[in-house]
C-alpha cells in the first residue's frame, strides 16, 4: 500500500537493452566544443537545462566510454549528479530535462531528443506523509517525524523521481535534527518496492531551500 519507490535490481539484461536504448540517444560533442548540428537555446528553461546536461553526458561518455554509460543511465549517476550539477540557476529550472540530456550525452548513438517542453513534475502526496508519521509513531521515531511538513515527488522523467521533503527546520536548525528527520524515513522508505526508481531524498526548510540529501536507492 505504500507509493511506488524503488524498483529492483536492473539486472545484466535489463543494463543490456537499456544500452540498446541509449545507444539511439546519444550524439557527438564535447564539453566545451558542441557540434553545430546542436541547435541553440531558444529561452526556454527546459532546453537551455538539456543542453548543460548534454555536454556533461558527452564528457561522460567520452571519459568512461559504454561504462560509464551503464552507470549514467541504467544505475541513476545522472540523476545523482542532477543535484549538483552547474550552472545550478539553468538545471534546478528544470532538473528533468537536465537529467534527460545528460543520459542522451552519456549514450554512444548520434541522435539527439530534446524535450519539447518541461520535464520536471512535482506531485504533492499528503497521503505518504500521514504513512510515514504513523509508522514513525509505532517505531519511536516520532521525535524526529515531528518536523515532517510536506512530501513531494519529484518526477524527472517517465520512471525516476526524487522525494522532497520540506520539514520545519531550518539553515539554522540543529543539524542532528535534519539528519534525524532524513535518516527516519529513509529507514521507513527502504521498504517500499514499485514502478519506478526513487533515486534521492531532499530535505528542505519551508521555502524550499535545500537542506540535506541521501541516496534512496
Amino acid at each position: 500500500m505504500r507509493a511506488p519507490a524503488r524498483a529492483g535490481s536492473a539486472g545484466l539484461v535489463a543494463a543490456a537493452a537499456c544500452l540498446g536504448l541509449i545507444t539511439s540517444c546519444g550524439g557527438d560533442g564535447g564539453t566545451a566544443r558542441p557540434e553545430p548540428s546542436v541547435p541553440p537555446a531558444t529561452g526556454h528553461a527546459y532546453t537551455a537545462a538539456y543542453e548543460a546536461g548534454w555536454r556533461e553526458g558527452k564528457r561522460i561518455f567520452e571519459d568512461g566510454g559504454k561504462g560509464a554509460a551503464v552507470r549514467e543511465v541504467v544505475w541513476g549517476g545522472c540523476v545523482r549528479r542532477s543535484l549538483t550539477a552547474r550552472p545550478g540557476d539553468v538545471v534546478d529550472k528544470d532538473r528533468g530535462a537536465w537529467v534527460l540530456g545528460c543520459k542522451q550525452g552519456a549514450g554512444s548513438g548520434a541522435d539527439r531528443h530534446p524535450p519539447t517542453g518541461p520535464v520536471t513534475r512535482r506531485a504533492p502526496d499528503p497521503d505518504l506523509l500521514g504513512r510515514f508519521r504513523s509508522w514513525a509513531a509505532a517505531h519511536g521515531e516520532r521525535q524526529s517525524a515531528r518536523h515532517a511538513r510536506r512530501v513531494v515527488l519529484v518526477h524527472l522523467g517517465t520512471r525516476d523521481y526524487d522525494v522532497e521533503l520540506a520539514c520545519t527546520c531550518t539553515a539554522k536548525s540543529a543539524k542532528a535534527d535534519v539528519r534525524g528527520l532524513a535518516d527516519a524515513f529513509v529507514t521507513w522508505w527502504d521498504g517500499d518496492d514499485g514502478d519506478g526508481t526513487a533515486w534521492n531524498l531532499i530535505v528542505t526548510d519551508p521555502t524550499g531551500r535545500r537542506l540535506f540529501t541521501r541516496a534512496l536507492g
